[in-house]
């Protein structure tokens, strides 16, 4: 059997997207992209999506290790069974087949295929106890490795240590004392389910103290660009609102008419353009 999806179903289920690949076959978006989503925000994403008919990318309830900074990467999946022997010996055996060691902990598996830029996606079922995925000395690898973070659908445990880790958030629903256990490793660049969410391996991965947004590859770059849009133009209906020049119920409407659009570009123009670009702001 195969514990790793194969590169080309990899590919087949992220057909939408045309650009680079990691050799696994996940979509890479690019590097300037993703720094260019460090300070979007999980309305301004969902916004973009929705449009899309992807409705469904957010999920929040989450505890994370840096409360105020933003996660942003890219997906490597992973998903997680109750334990069962015969299950369980197979895939311990697809593992060692992948050059690891059968009697080493699963979880470690995919922390080794983590590369920078990766966000550790783990589908332990919203188990805690016992469903403990990283701790502090799995995390310090995780950090080295990917240099971004992980989501957790589960549980954590030495938090203190995983709190002293820089350069990288951890969201995960509860901490836990225990080590995993009882527990099968059943996939890995998979679909996963994620607090309600559809995850692909790819997903570029928003993540801050609102929630979690996973945005499909092929939808990351229009993102990131109309992310600067929405926010001049909620800039400029705040400035309007405070100012008592145009009322709420001027301003929240999908489409603002003439005048107001057109007191919107002379307003970008007088900042500067605010800074970006106002081409598909409302969306």
């Amino acid at each position: 059997m195969s514990l790793v999806t194969p590169r080309d179903r990899v590919v087949a289920m992220t057909s939408e997207w045309r650009g680079e690949r990691t050799p696994d076959g996940r979509p890479r978006v690019s590097d300037e992209v993703l720094a260019r989503l460090v300070k979007v925000t999980c309305e301004q994403a969902w916004s973009v999506l929705d449009a899309h008919g992807y409705p469904y990318q957010f999920c929040g309830g989450w505890q994370m290790t840096h409360p105020g900074a933003q996660l942003v990467g890219r997906a490597l999946t992973s998903s997680y069974v109750p334990f069962r022997p015969d299950l369980d010996a197979a895939i311990r055996s697809a593992g060692e087949v992948l050059g690891h060691d059968r009697s080493s902990q699963p979880n470690a598996w995919v922390v080794d295929m983590l590369t920078a830029g990766d966000v550790m996606i783990a589908d332990i079922f919203g188990k805690v106890t016992e469903g403990t995925v990283i701790g502090d000395n799995l995390g310090t690898a995780m950090a080295a490795r990917s240099r971004a973070g992980a989501v957790i659908e589960g549980g954590v445990r030495d938090l203190h240590g995983l709190r002293r880790l820089d350069g990288v958030n951890v969201f995960y629903r509860a901490a836990d004392p225990t080590p995993i256990r009882g527990v099968t490793l059943s996939s890995i660049n998979e679909p996963v389910r994620v607090g309600g969410v559809t995850v692909l391996p790819g997903d570029v991965v928003i993540g801050n103290e609102v929630g979690l947004t996973f945005v499909p590859a092929h939808l990351a770059l229009e993102v990131a660009e109309k992310a600067g849009a929405v926010e001049a133009r909620d800039a400029f209906g705040k400035a309007m609102l405070a100012a008592g020049i145009y009322t709420s119920a001027e301003i929240d409407v999908p489409v603002w008419p003439a005048p107001i659009e057109a007191e919107f570009h002379a307003w970008l123009d007088r900042n500067d353009g605010a800074g970006r670009s106002h081409e598909g702001a409302r969306v």
